[in-house]
């Protein structure tokens, strides 16, 4: 009797381990993915800062060659 109470304390030990490691997973990839976000965001308003930048200079390009 006393050991299968040893074993299912172990094995609830194992899985409040397992419980804690899963959720700390989860919440490391819940903030890679806002971090990753934030840099896709950075990014997408750099390209669009550029895109911005070449219009002009090409404006400025074809208002020289007139």
């Amino acid at each position: 009797m006393r050991k299968r109470k040893n074993k299912t304390e172990e094995g609830l030990d194992n899985l409040k381990t397992y419980y804690k490691k899963l959720h700390l997973s989860m919440r490391t990839v819940g903030l890679d993915a806002g971090v990753r976000e934030n840099a896709l965001e950075r990014d997408l308003l750099e390209s669009q800062n550029e895109k911005v930048g070449l219009r002009a200079r090409v404006a400025e390009l074809e208002r020289s060659l007139h």
